[in-house]
């Protein structure tokens, strides 16, 4: 192995820093590429159900059709 110890590692002769902070951008950015898409669904999701809450509303409001 190239570094002697866990510490060497994770430090990477000073450049410890840039690289896991690189690896850790790296992994949050995918992780929110992975949810967003679930979230733009369920969003979704719901304003269709509101939307079909207030049509509902609407036909209840104006009665049978057809009688004036």
């Amino acid at each position: 192995m190239y570094f002697e110890n866990l510490s060497q590692a994770l430090a990477m002769n000073g450049h410890g820093l840039y690289v896991w902070s690189a690896y850790a951008i790296t992994a949050i950015v995918l992780v929110q590429l992975m949810l967003a898409p679930r979230r733009g669904r369920r969003r979704l999701l719901r304003e269709l159900r509101a939307e079909q809450r207030r049509d509902a509303a609407l036909r209840d409001d104006a009665g049978p059709a057809g009688v004036s």
